[in-house]
């Protein structure tokens, strides 16, 4: 069985919860961990699918990480490709730059738990079909994308119009986190706390805690399902 890609760009933003689906189905996972300076492979024939996780840098910011340029070329070839490729956060707007759409700020950060639409596409898609009208995520994001081109809107929220897209059948973004579990969200709070006072006109650090386990559990059931349908078509 040839192995799952997987890339990681900072310490605490790992698959989390996807990684237990892995475990049990006993995949094979290769992590490329870009912030500690691993190699992007040259192609992607060695390996069964590509997930491409967050992190606190920007998808412009090739100047100061130059292997977002090899990242960004792997990308283009799994869109040409039409290669099973689920990005997370930074990974959606990393493979909606690679479709030829542009990254900007937002006019504020979603930190904490939102509230996302699906569309009307989303109820005949692969991963998100049957699900409910709206889901309560997870999000840690200060930029976005318009829906890239040729891809297919999944969901908004009520500050950003495209949340979750596909191109082709097989290349999915999500601008938001599904896979974060409740260690997770500490580590987050903690490590990010500069990035959390400079909102904290608008976003209160101690609310992304309340009813976590509660929350995190109705995040995961969701994760499980579309992680467990995106993996369903790993080559």
């Amino acid at each position: 069985m040839k192995p799952l890609l997987v890339f990681q760009h900072i310490e605490c933003e790992t698959p989390g919860v996807f990684l237990d689906l892995l475990e049990k189905q006993q995949r094979p996972v290769e992590t490329v961990r870009l912030h500690r300076g691993d190699r992007v492979p040259d192609d992607l024939s060695p390996f069964s699918g590509l997930l491409v996780m967050g992190g606190p840098m920007s998808a412009n910011d090739e100047a100061d990480y130059p292997w977002l340029r090899a990242e960004d070329r792997l990308l283009k070839e799994a869109l040409a490709l039409d290669f099973p490729t689920l990005g997370i956060c930074l990974g959606s707007q990393l493979i909606a730059k690679a479709a030829g759409g542009t990254i900007r700020r937002g006019p504020r950060k979603e930190i904490g738990w939102y509230p996302v639409r699906l569309t009307i596409a989303a109820r005949h898609d692969r991963l998100f079909g049957g699900f409910p009208e709206s889901i309560e995520v997870f999000e840690w994001h200060g930029e976005y994308f318009d829906t890239p081109p040729r891809a297919v809107n999944l969901a908004r929220s009520a500050l950003y119009e495209c949340q979750a897209f596909s191109i082709g059948r097989h290349v999915y973004g999500l601008l938001f986190h599904l896979e974060v579990t409740s260690s997770m969200a500490y580590d987050w709070v903690r490590i990010f706390a500069q990035e959390l006072d400079g909102v904290k006109d608008y976003i209160r650090p101690e609310a992304i805690l309340e009813q976590l386990p509660a929350r995190i559990d109705a995040l995961n059931r969701w994760a499980r399902i579309v992680f467990a349908r995106f993996c369903e078509n790993l080559r």
